[in-house]
């Protein structure tokens, strides 16, 4: 599992005063940079092969600006060409949402699914949830 802590912005939050439930996917996103980095260390886009194709996110719990929320990721599955990730946002030690996110290996050029490298694969299933 990875782990990445978020503090709120004062723009983060929207008029029902909590979080704005747009920040989520950002904030997630934040958390899979560990797994982006297997496939490209240096974090460089030129040579990018990862793709979303497909995002949710259930909110349970409004989150508020004052405390920061810890963004926790793993990797619930893994096919051949894709892999799911779970992820949860706490705060204050409070579930407040969780979402999952697929991630292609892509060939842009070709437009393309790739296998998933077994050097990748193997680093993937040490977060299996």
């Amino acid at each position: 599992m990875f782990t990445k802590v978020v503090t709120p912005r004062f723009g983060d939050v929207d008029g029902l005063q909590h979080i704005n439930n747009t920040m989520l996917p950002v904030w997630f996103e934040l958390g899979r940079d560990p797994l982006f980095q297997y496939f490209h260390p240096g974090m460089l886009l030129n040579n990018w092969s990862l793709i979303m194709a497909h995002i949710d996110v259930d909110f349970i719990v409004p989150m508020q600006l004052g405390a920061d929320v810890e963004i926790r990721t793993r990797v619930a599955k893994i096919g051949s060409t894709s892999f799911t990730v779970y992820q949860e946002a706490w705060q204050k030690g409070i579930l407040c949402a969780k979402g999952h996110a697929v991630v292609v290996h892509y060939d842009f050029p070709n437009k393309t699914a790739l296998p998933i490298p077994e050097e990748i694969r193997t680093k993937l299933k040490e977060h299996m949830a």
